[in-house]
């Protein structure tokens, strides 16, 4: 892990990042209530600090609070502390926490009383991360309390909105400017390593949605190879786009998608207004699953690329000029591919990282590169996978992988998108491996896909 350590992330970092950080340091061992007690340990010695003769330490329902029962607990030997507690804890940690702290000699209420703003120190473990600005009762109020005490004020990882800090003690990454960080020991690799924490970024379909609210997606491809873009138009849909569309000159038939069965025998420039008018209506296009290496084909899917909002570049398409849609591209290159286009792929993890992530910042967009570890890169992040199975050597499971993309993409913004589906396809991928080994098919994996994306951890 050493060697990736320069892909690690610093400054300041957003709600979502940490989300999908906390969610993978499970995956490495580092449990959330392993995490609570170290924050709790380090917001205690930020406390300890101020030599106060009392601390109150106002509390919220989620995580942050549980901090905030944690440093509660470290300091009760020490000083008199008081919690106020706004409601009962929705995290099993949080109460696992409030229980033990309930063994200690605190004081611990429910009650707004004067006394609460009269401490020396003041402990903010309302709201966390993912906290809203327009607060409601009883917060907006406790905020205007605690900004007039005269209290050294001290923020639990952020500030809850409104609310002065003299100091904010952050926990692994600062969330706001002027934060002290606090190593609580998770893994690099739970940053530089695609895991469970990244499915948490695609979106829910909320309630009341309607047919396309997941996505209209358009794969163009096929000719020489059938069978490519409707695997990828299958994987689209499993990915939870709502509508698919297969433009493709090859014959084939799959009763949820929209066949868009082209004339002849590969894309050419008869088909070129249709398929542009077709990608510009499209939330999301992937081209090249199929294609073939005919010029013509090749010109005519590049150009749909650039008519695009959002696009995958896959397969044959995987060629100087590189195609970039309007909006944003994700291109999903072999090593083969990618020595094509940028240069030879070195042999070291670490050079590997660094050389996508010069590519990616050199031609724009975000590049994808499959291998038994994938590196997924937007000029500026790097990020690794390491999940799969040797079975999925078998072909059109790279096809699943870019339309379990492009549906993703359909959604969100595309280094998330990325690094979601890389993931998504090879625990997939694993899975089934698991059950049938070598034998396993790219069908195999549009059966399951939908089931790692959206099963409930």
């Amino acid at each position: 892990m050493r060697e990736l350590s320069s892909f690690g992330l610093s400054g300041i970092i957003s709600a979502d990042e940490m989300r999908v950080i906390d969610k993978n340091a499970d995956g490495w061992g580092i449990s959330a209530l392993q995490r609570m007690e170290s924050a709790g340990t380090a917001l205690a010695s930020a406390v300890r600090d101020e030599r106060p003769e009392r601390v109150t330490i106002f509390c919220g329902t989620g995580n942050n609070a549980g901090d905030g029962f944690c440093a509660a607990r470290h300091l009760a030997n020490e000083t008199d502390v008081v919690v106020f507690c706004v409601g009962d804890p929705k995290t099993p940690e949080a109460r696992t926490q409030l229980a033990a702290l309930a063994a200690c000699p605190v004081t611990i209420t429910k009650t707004i009383t004067p006394d609460l703003f009269t401490s020396d120190v003041i402990v903010d473990a309302l709201l966390g991360t993912g906290a809203r600005a327009d607060l409601k009762e009883p917060y907006a109020d406790l905020v205007t309390r605690m900004n007039t005490s005269h209290a050294r004020l001290i923020a639990c990882d952020v500030p809850t909105p409104g609310c002065r800090a003299d100091r904010i003690v952050a926990f692994h990454l600062a969330k706001t400017p002027g934060s002290e960080v606090y190593n609580i020991g998770i893994p690099l690799a739970a940053e530089v390593f695609c895991g469970e924490g990244d499915l948490l970024l695609i979106p829910k379909k909320p309630a009341g949605s309607h047919k396309g609210s997941g996505g209209t997606v358009l794969i163009v491809g096929g000719g020489p190879y059938q069978g490519a873009p409707f695997l990828a138009g299958v994987a689209a849909l499993r990915a939870g786009a709502d509508i698919v569309r297969v433009s493709s000159p090859a014959e084939g038939f799959a009763p949820d998608i929209i066949h868009d069965r082209l004339s002849g025998d590969h894309v050419c420039e008869a088909h070129r207004d249709h398929l542009i008018s077709l990608a510009e209506n499209a939330d999301a296009v992937v081209c090249g699953p199929g294609l073939g290496t005919a010029a013509e084909s090749l010109a005519v899917a590049a150009e749909v690329v650039e008519a695009s909002e959002k696009a995958v570049v896959d397969a044959d398409l995987l060629r100087q000029p590189l195609p970039h849609a309007t909006g944003e591209t994700i291109y999903t290159p072999h090593a083969g591919e990618f020595s094509r286009i940028f240069g030879a792929v070195p042999a070291s993890l670490a050079d590997r990282g660094a050389a996508v992530r010069t590519a990616a910042a050199d031609f724009g967009g975000v590049i994808l590169l499959k291998g038994e570890v994938d590196v997924i890169s937007n000029g500026t992040r790097v990020r690794f996978n390491k999940t799969g199975a040797s079975g999925m050597t078998t072909g059109g499971t790279g096809d699943v992988l870019a339309g379990c993309t492009g549906g993703l993409l359909a959604r969100m913004p595309a280094m998330p998108a990325a690094c979601a589906a890389a993931y998504a396809v090879g625990v997939t991928g694993a899975d089934v491996c698991g059950d049938v080994g070598d034998g396993l098919l790219a069908t195999d994996l549009l059966r399951h896909l939908a089931h790692t994306l959206y099963r409930e951890s």
